[in-house]
């Protein structure tokens, strides 16, 4: 699959991003990726890969381009677990500063960045995000309804939280199809009641479904959380999904 290194405009600066394109010519559906904590890498270049297979124009922005171009934090090949915590450690202050209003500014970057391209069809998008990705592109979906047509999230965090701008507080603005994909634990019964509720009141068509067996992060394979039943059914999910926008 054809694959680009970008410099993506936004209000805050240049956002390096790769994009991913399928193999034939002409205009194919945009799908935007946001990342897990973990940032670009070759397992998400390799996933961005599979959906451009599948027809569509992926883009997945370095999350944290304010600090540098990606990897912001040097990842080692495999992320087990006897490193995860000091690497966590390294990334939450950068998390952090991911705010609401950043987030958004960005979001309207990236969707400009699509809508502009020859090689992505006019009309709606897709978001699809991992991990902290998924609060990212919940956000986007609602901030940006017209322009959002489904909206996934897989091992998210930070989804449904207390604070007055969590993600979820936003649902009545959502007009976009949506799943969303959870290990065990990710989201505690009542938080994950929150969730449909909120989904249901918006009206959208949509699942929420929790993943038998699998811990935060199952559909990274550079980490020790992968788990590859899980993993296969986040694409039996995430693709149909995705047919809400056609095929490329």
């Amino acid at each position: 699959m054809p694959t680009r290194t970008l410099r993506i405009p936004t209000p805050d600066g240049q956002a390096d991003a790769i994009a991913v394109l399928p193999g034939k010519s002409g205009r194919h559906p945009g799908v935007l990726l946001y990342t897990d904590a973990f940032g670009v890498r070759p397992v998400l270049e390799d996933m961005a890969r599979e959906l451009a297979e599948h027809g569509y124009y992926v883009l997945v922005p370095n999350l944290y381009y304010r600090r540098g171009p990606a990897p912001v934090v040097e990842l080692p090949p495999h992320i087990g677990e006897e490193v995860r915590p000091g690497i966590i450690g390294e990334l939450m202050p950068l998390v952090q500063e991911l705010t609401t209003e950043r987030v958004l500014r960005d979001a309207g970057a990236y969707l400009d960045f699509l809508a502009a391209q020859p090689e992505v069809d006019a009309g709606p998008v897709a978001v699809t995000g991992y991990c902290v990705g998924a609060a990212l592109a919940m956000r986007t979906a609602t901030a940006h309804p017209a322009r959002v047509a489904a909206v996934a999230g897989f091992h998210p965090g930070f989804l449904v939280t207390d604070a007055p701008d969590s993600p979820h507080r936003r649902i009545p603005e959502l007009a976009a199809e949506v799943h969303i994909g959870l290990a065990e634990g990710d989201l505690t019964p009542e938080a994950h009641g929150e969730l449909d509720e909120a989904l249901d009141a918006a009206g959208v068509r949509h699942s929420t479904e929790v993943y038998p067996g699998a811990v935060h992060g199952f559909t990274m394979s550079d980490t020790d959380a992968f788990d590859r039943a899980a993993y296969q059914r986040h694409w039996d999910r995430l693709l149909p999904l995705l047919r809400t926008l056609g095929s490329g």
